[in-house]
């Protein structure tokens, strides 16, 4: 048998947990919204 070895990085890992936190956000609310600013050094989504 065929094993393979699978590693996450840590932005996957963040990744995961921001797609997980939006899809909880969803599904709580009637009317979600994503709120976004970005500057020229920074970028927020809240």
């Amino acid at each position: 048998m065929l094993q393979r070895d699978y590693t996450t990085s840590q932005l996957d890992v963040l990744e995961a947990e921001a797609i997980h936190i939006m899809r909880e956000v969803a599904a709580e609310f009637e009317r979600p919204c994503l709120l976004f600013s970005g500057g020229k050094d920074s970028i927020v989504m809240l």
